[in-house]
């Protein structure tokens, strides 16, 4: 299939949809709670998000209650003159474990399966936290260590449970759980906010009288959905994708069967079977004709293949430039300073002339209510507006935050008790940047990255902005307290200005993707033919497998798919998939 035929594949692509909805039903949230299979999973999507997010924003509350000070000795996080470094530390750790849980997600996902690898990332989930909760003895020795595994965990599951959750889910809701994923990390992220807000207050709030249950409280209750997770997680199915993918396809015939409510020779379930077999089909000899030594499923090649595939990226100048967009996009999303602000918003706001902690809390708790609500608006605006609009205002409108909040600190930051006025506004300031972020370089960043690949290395493309994207928060998590107190005023006129090149770097270098298809960007990145060459071998697989047979002999709305819906549908597919995988 040439550049111009991307259009009538999409074209194939609705007609095998059309043809879904009439015997399953409309896409989209009102399919979710069609039936208990199918709710069952997006409630998956949920206490996954939900527990990524919690973790995120937990502990920014924690490090400014007085009760966990005690706890830390020179790792102090509240006392101005103690070392700024070390309470980076006591946060970015997390992010630093949850990089090395990312690089080994893929791994345990292949071959333990997506369903083992959910239940080994809980455990170690689990164990990190029971880890964090020892320090009330084993003070800042034991938190580091906690944080760190917690970090492994969150890592994994970030990476994992969206990639279970797009292989179970029938097509008409994968866009509605990509939704509704973003939407669960925002609400984790809120819901610790307040839950820190409600128990700084157990015992009181002062040092002598603030009792540890107010900080050991919000940490401990990390468990809950973890444990929910894990033995819900027992009860789930193995990823039909990945039981096809190792030779299980009578297993995973049934699997399908049995989450689509349908009998195991039902056209629609044959369909996504062969589909899901021309996918796996497509993969298998994508590696074998471009890494032939490690053509074998063994346990050693497929650990070694993700880091001789992502080195393959950056040999020729075409994928070159993918990989420039992908982790340069990922830097910028970091250093726009959003993690900044969700790890170290009580702090930021006292310095903001906030007095008490109490009510840094509060206006903390606001900044998770705000993020929230944000973020609705960008499931609708996405696929109208565009990645580039979006992504390029939510920037502008970012760093104009910052450079606002720099001047007004500069001018006030030894007088704040007479200028009240002028600490609200810079409060102000700082939720209205957290919107800007919400309902654009939250979610839309993610796509661009996962979309500006070819089928053949898009997994490892992906991976590779996900690696960007923990590396860069691990760095803005450890150094931003060296820099509140070093350049009060100066860290915002340094993220706003990121924020601005961030804003150049989209607009100007990286292409618009709604509705390109592979091959049109096969041209714009100066990779001519690699989208056509995927397409190529997909159609022969499909021929072989008798798929191209089987929608020609469908019913009408299929039968104009047969020379195009298998690749135009993997290619929507994949874009849909792969965001929701690392959303």
């Amino acid at each position: 299939m040439g550049g111009g035929g991307g259009s009538g594949a999409a074209g194939f692509y609705d007609a095998a949809l059309q043809r879904r909805e009439a015997v399953m039903g409309k896409s989209g949230p009102a399919a979710l709670v069609k039936n208990f299979r199918v709710f069952s999973i997006a409630c998956f999507a949920c206490i996954g998000g939900v527990l990524y997010g919690y973790n995120q924003g937990m502990f920014s509350g924690v490090l400014a209650m007085p009760a966990f000070q005690k706890h830390m000795g020179e790792y102090d996080p509240i006392d101005e003159n103690a070392s700024q470094t070390k309470k980076g530390w006591l946060t970015a750790i997390l992010e630093l474990g949850a990089w090395l849980g990312t690089l080994l997600s893929g791994f345990m996902a292949e071959v333990l399966s997506r369903k083992y690898g959910v239940l080994v990332a809980c455990l170690v989930f689990m164990l990190g936290v029971v880890i964090q909760a020892t320090s009330i003895s084993g003070g800042h020795e034991t938190i580091l260590a906690g944080r760190f595994i917690t970090g492994m965990g969150v890592g994994s599951l970030a990476m994992i449970i969206p990639i279970y959750n797009s292989e179970v889910a029938p097509p008409e809701v994968r866009g509605a759980l990509v939704a509704l994923q973003q939407l669960a990390i925002c609400f984790g992220i809120m819901v610790s906010f307040w839950i820190d807000y409600g128990t700084n207050y157990i015992g009181g709030t002062k040092l002598e009288t603030q009792s540890d249950a107010a900080w050991l409280v919000p940490v401990c209750l990390q468990l809950a959905p973890a444990l929910i997770l894990f033995f819900g997680m027992m009860f789930m199915p193995f990823s039909p994708r990945w039981l096809i993918h190792h030779g299980r396809e009578a297993e995973a015939r049934k699997i399908l069967s049995t989450l689509r409510g349908l009998s195991q020779d039902h056209e629609l379930v044959e369909l996504e079977f062969l589909e899901i077999k021309a996918q796996s089909l497509f993969e298998k000899r994508s590696i074998a004709e471009l890494f032939p030594e490690l053509r074998e499923q063994t346990a050693w090649n497929t650990f070694k293949l993700q880091f001789v595939a992502i080195e393959k990226l950056f040999r020729t100048k075409a994928m070159f430039r993918r990989v420039i967009v992908a982790t340069v996009t990922m830097f910028f999303q970091q250093w726009s300073g959003i993690n900044a602000i969700l790890y170290y918003a009580p702090q930021i706001f006292k310095q903001l002339g906030l007095s008490g902690n109490t009510t840094s809390l509060l206006a903390t708790g606001v900044v998770g209510i705000v993020m929230f609500i944000a973020t609705v608006p960008a499931v609708l605006w996405i696929d109208r507006v565009g990645r580039k609009p979006v992504l390029t205002i939510g920037a502008l409108g970012m760093a104009t935050c910052h450079i606002i909040i720099a001047v007004i600190v500069a001018k006030n930051v030894d007088q704040w008790e007479t200028h009240k006025a002028a600490g609200w506004a810079a409060v102000a300031m700082v939720w209205l940047f957290v919107i800007h972020f919400g309902y654009s370089w939250g979610p839309c960043a993610w796509i661009i990255v996962a979309e500006i690949w070819p089928l053949s290395t898009r997994p490892y493309g992906v991976s590779l902005g996900a690696s960007s994207n923990w590396m860069n928060n691990f760095i803005v998590g450890q150094v931003t307290p060296d820099m509140l107190k070093a350049i009060p005023y100066g860290t915002y006129i340094i993220f706003g200005l990121l924020t601005y090149m961030g804003a150049a770097f989209i607009w100007f270098f990286v292409p618009e993707t709604k509705r390109l298809t592979l091959e049109e960007m096969d041209i714009i990145f100066g990779s001519e033919g690699t989208a056509q060459a995927d397409n190529e071998r997909m159609e022969e697989i499909n021929a072989e497998i008798g798929l191209t047979r089987f929608l020609q002999g469908g019913s009408g709305a299929i039968q104009g798919a047969a020379n195009g819906s298998d690749t135009g549908y993997d290619a929507e597919k994949g874009k849909s998939e792969h965001y929701s995988r690392h959303v």
